[in-house]
């Protein structure tokens, strides 16, 4: 696992041994000394930002200065400690006082970041947990509460006015590291490159078809919709429709040389169009990728590439 086993946090809260382990004295006096990281529910966070967790009816406790990385310094806000109540977060235990815990998220967070930063490649896909959502991108939970970006830019190759048309909060999605700053410990996030290339997305329609898609673009040269995530076609203006509208449209002709693929709506279809992303929209979900070509062989007319560890094309 590229990730070293260092998961977005929910993931391993319900697994057999991590219950095992936080449900009793025995199992947390394991954890300490073999420094494992585990995963249990916040319930409280108080008036000194100190998270309360539920081990199964035993108390622990993480001190304000151990909830995250960067909350003594400020780089964390208050506020991404106190979303956490009410979910998972992930600690090492550190001691024992009388029946309660003293816990670490900051220690469960370092370990991982040190992790990502030192085996992670550019390329490598991972996988990711929505945190919130921006005009401008997507945070996600790449383990143990560690917060990547995925821009917009870098969601789909169709193009999106909100990361909201692509996914939720709390969804389960993969991404591949574009790059790593090594001096701040950041990595950066792509995710459109594992939506298939244009000739992967078109090879799964044929002329002649009719299909339902959604209006991404309504220009006074005709209506982009979208097709797939990352395949859009254009069709000829037609009255009444919206930015976001589900339609049916005929597939009048697929043009690889010019990269285009020609529609005609058949009808504004009363609810919609969802574009959020699903497990069977992805090409790839494990490994690492050197060069992507987004563009099909032969196509004059536009070239997308992205090149892991060097310049996008």
């Amino acid at each position: 696992m590229p990730q070293g086993g260092y998961l977005p946090e929910g993931m391993i809260i319900d697994t057999e041994k991590n219950q095992e382990l936080i449900s009793s004295h025995n199992g947390l006096s394991k954890a300490i000394c073999e420094g494992t990281i585990l995963e249990a529910m916040a319930t409280v966070c108080d008036e000194s930002r100190c998270l309360t967790v539920d081990l199964n009816g035993i108390k622990g406790i993480i001190p304000r200065n151990e909830t995250a990385i960067g909350i003594d310094s400020g780089q964390t806000r208050d506020i991404a400690v106190i979303s956490r109540v009410g979910k998972p977060v992930c600690f090492k235990v550190v001691n024992r006082i009388g029946d309660d815990y003293i816990l670490s998220r900051r220690q469960a967070q370092r370990e991982a970041l040190d992790y990502f930063m030192e085996e992670l490649e550019e390329g490598e896909i991972i996988r990711c947990a929505v945190t919130h959502l921006e005009p401008f991108g997507v945070f996600v939970d790449i383990g143990c509460g560690n917060i990547s970006l995925i821009g917009i830019e870098n969601i789909s190759v169709s193009r999106i006015v909100h990361p909201r048309e692509r996914f939720y909060p709390g969804q389960y999605i993969y991404a591949a590291v574009l790059s790593k700053r090594m001096g701040i410990d950041r990595l950066t996030l792509t995710h459109r490159e594992l939506l298939g290339t244009w000739e992967e997305n078109s090879r799964r329609l044929s002329p002649g078809q009719t299909t339902i898609g959604t209006v991404r673009g309504i220009e006074d040269y005709g209506v982009f919709v979208e097709l797939k995530p990352n395949l859009s076609g254009l069709a000829e203006r037609r009255e009444g429709l919206e930015t976001g509208d589900a339609v049916s449209v005929f597939i009048k002709s697929i043009l690889p040389e010019k990269m285009k693929v020609k529609l005609i709506i058949i009808d504004r279809l009363m609810r919609k169009g969802s574009g959020i992303i699903t497990d069977s929209d992805y090409y790839l979900t494990s490994g690492r990728i050197k060069n992507w070509v987004y563009s099909p062989t032969g196509c004059k007319n536009k070239y997308i590439a992205t090149i892991f560890g060097g310049e996008e094309m």
